[in-house]
């Protein structure tokens, strides 16, 4: 027998960002609970939530968690039982202790002789007695950014519980958190129908609350307010303004759907339209409506919890508090707009980037000198752009209405660079330079946009480092990881092969004397710190997890080339006779990795080269012509970054390779004639590496 299993969490409002994550860590922590109380039921629960209710229904949970057989093994046969085969003391205490008969011993056959065993079936217990645990540890291990303690309880929840709804099928999972009672009754919505209402199977508990001005099932509410704002935006002669995030919020800031649209003066479209639309998401979570060319319209959509008899006067309330948010935010604009940007860059000098590394002027000055260094390197014309953006792209951030709205910030910055007079290349590069502002953000549009964000991301992460704030397992203040996860994506969109070490010693290079730590160690803690980003990019794109450590261990000093690289080995790696080829490469990379390690092999710098007029075997003249001719082949091939048919040329020395090893003795006592085959293996190791280390790929 089974039963669907119903659990509401009644609460204060909760606020609107806290309500997806608990509803998916519930589900997550009851599947997790369920399967270790061995108690049968469906995968993936459904959850429900409006601001006052957290809610999940668990389909098909079995009456009784599951029996289990086991083993339990005592002392051996020979000290249980005598030679006449009675039960000694040992067995009688075995069997005594385990609550069976010592007719119920058995004897069981070990690696290491014969045993004494019981066997013993546990029978499980019944699902409701093991919920009235399950259910008050779940609700306790709710995970929010910040919690609460309320009257005299030591319970901490994101706001105070005031009831708690627990059913098996029809019947109530009685269980107490401290002074809250479990039961079958949950409130409908806190205005329209207040009253209490019974549920007696989870098949009820949407259909109930919905006849109760509840709308539960998340879901549904986001269709009625998606459906609702259209039909109002229509209305007004417009349509609604696309912001999914928005919408996401509204729909856990009401119960029940009542729409009302109001609108502003027109005398405040002559503020940016970037700076209404703020004002209206961030503050009043309004709606912005435009017309069929996508312009600003002086209209905006509410969405209330509460329907009123006449919503003319909800609407006038709405338009009476955004009307003194317009006013506030046209005044911080004509305020900033009267400053030139000289002025703005110039406060700069009193704005803290970071105590250790000095003012945001001075990352500004940085950020300034490394765009220029980029820009020479892969588009020296874009140089006076991209110099020109740098300077001014941190100046909003000392302007009030970035003050106001920091989401504006970059946004403020396009715009007052505008209206002085900065070329739109200019302008646009100051916006884009946040880009990507989150994982999976837009990238820069324009060049210099991205020339621009990946000097300032690189000054950044480069001066943690320099001061020893280097992100851990659970800390990265300065959001690093993100800033670098960005330079790889603007890297791989745009083709940026650009020596990424380069780029970071130039870059520590401008910090002078404000960096503690060495800078070479510095550096290549960096690029390590890279090194794992891309590790987790390649990885998300589902490569082999041998295949990107063996590409990103030779090298990732070429950001689009790591990408091309671990596609092509994918691709070599797919053919039928890989294994045997990454074998032989890999006996030749062990081999070199070995002599460097015992000496037998000089340090790259101070290399051997190769001798041809000492080769005493034919196999050897074999692989070392087969070698210059691949070397000679693949060598524009790399320049192009076609690894893929570079990769196929260099497979062609499998059999070459495969020859010289059953053909000569690599370590032999003759030192001149083992430096020198090892003097070609190493020229082969260098080719591999080239590549990938085929060291690390599993065969």
């Amino acid at each position: 027998m089974s039963g669907s299993l119903l659990i509401e969490i009644v609460t204060e409002e909760i606020p609107a960002g806290y309500i997806t994550p608990a509803l998916e860590a519930m589900a997550t922590l009851m599947d997790q609970k369920l399967s270790q109380a061995r108690i049968e039921h469906a995968k993936g629960a459904e959850t429900f939530g409006t601001p006052r209710r957290l809610a999940l229904i668990v389909q098909d949970v079995s009456e009784r968690q599951a029996s289990i057989s086991k083993e339990v093994l005592g002392p051996p046969k020979a000290v249980a039982f005598d030679s006449e085969g009675r039960p000694t003391r040992a067995a009688e205490g075995f069997a005594k202790s385990q609550g069976v008969s010592v007719n119920r011993l058995s004897i069981k056959e070990t690696a290491k002789g014969d045993y004494v065993c019981v066997r013993k079936t546990e029978r499980g217990q019944a699902s409701l007695r093991l919920l009235q645990t399950i259910i008050p540890e779940l609700i306790a291990a709710i995970p929010f950014p910040k919690t609460m303690r309320w009257a005299d309880l030591s319970l901490t929840f994101a706001r105070p519980i005031h009831s708690i709804l627990a059913l098996l099928g029809d019947r109530i999972i009685p269980f107490r958190l401290e002074s809250i009672k479990s039961g079958r009754r949950t409130p409908g919505h806190r205005f329209m129908d207040p009253r209490s209402i019974a549920v007696r199977y989870a098949s009820e508990y949407v259909p109930a609350l919905r006849s109760a001005f509840v709308l539960a099932d998340i879901n549904e509410r986001k269709k009625m307010i998606e459906m609702e704002i259209e039909k109002a935006a229509r209305n007004l002669g417009g349509r609604i303004l696309p912001d999914d995030d928005l919408l996401d919020t509204v729909t856990h800031l009401v119960e029940y759907v009542a729409v009302s649209a109001g609108t502003f003066d027109k005398d405040f479209l002559k503020v940016p339209g970037e700076v209404l639309i703020t004002a209206m998401r961030e503050h009043q979570k309004y709606f912005a409506v435009v017309d069929s060319d996508n312009e600003l319209l002086p209209c905006f959509i509410a969405v209330n919890n509460t329907p009123a008899e006449d919503m003319a006067v909800i609407t006038s309330g709405h338009e009476r508090v955004l009307r003194a948010r317009l006013e506030d935010a046209r005044f911080f604009f004509e305020t900033d707009a009267k400053r030139t940007p000289h002025e703005m860059v110039d406060r700069l000098k009193g704005v803290l980037f970071q105590a250790k590394l000095g003012s945001m002027f001075e990352k500004l000055c940085r950020t300034q000198k490394l765009a220029e260094h980029l820009a020479e390197l892969t588009a020296p014309e874009l140089k006076t752009t991209v110099s020109r953006a740098a300077w001014l792209c941190k100046s909003d951030l000392t302007c009030q209405m970035v003050n106001e709205f920091p989401k504006l910030q970059g946004v403020m910055g396009r715009i007052y660079a505008a209206r002085s007079g900065e070329p739109e290349a200019v302008a646009r590069a100051i916006e884009e330079h946040y880009q990507p502002a989150h994982a999976g953000g837009t990238l820069p549009e324009t060049a210099a946009g991205a020339l621009l964000s990946m000097a300032d991301k690189l000054d950044t992460i480069c001066g943690c480092f320099g001061i020893g704030l280097i992100p851990t397992g659970t800390t990265d203040p300065y959001a690093l990881r993100r800033q670098a996860v960005g330079i790889i994506q603007i890297m791989l969109a745009r083709s940026i092969s650009t020596s990424l070490k380069g780029l970071i010693l130039k870059s520590l290079e401008l910090f002078n004397d404000k960096i503690s730590e060495d800078r070479e160690q510095t550096a290549r803690k960096v690029l390590t710190f890279f090194q794992h980003r891309m590790e987790h990019l390649l990885a998300e794109q589902e490569f082999a997890k041998d295949l990107i450590a063996a590409v990103v261990s030779a090298s990732v000093d070429n950001i689009p080339a790591v990408l091309r690289r671990t596609a092509a080995l994918q691709d070599l790696k797919a053919k039928p006779d890989f294994e045997p080829l990454a074998t032989a490469f890999k006996r030749v990379v062990n081999i070199i990795r070995k002599a460097r390690q015992t000496g037998d092999i000089a340090p790259d710098a101070h290399r051997v080269e190769t001798d041809p007029g000492m080769f005493r075997e034919p196999c050897e003249q074999v692989l070392y012509d087969a070698f210059q001719k691949v070397k000679q082949e693949i060598s524009e091939d790399i320049e192009r970054a076609a690894f893929d048919r570079a990769l196929l040329a260099v497979s062609t020395l499998k059999g070459p390779v495969d020859g010289f090893f059953d053909g000569v003795m690599v370590l032999t006592d003759d030192k001149s004639l083992k430096q020198n085959r090892l003097a070609l293996l190493g020229e082969i190791a260098d080719l591999f590496a080239i590549f990938a280390d085929f060291s690390k790929i599993s065969t």
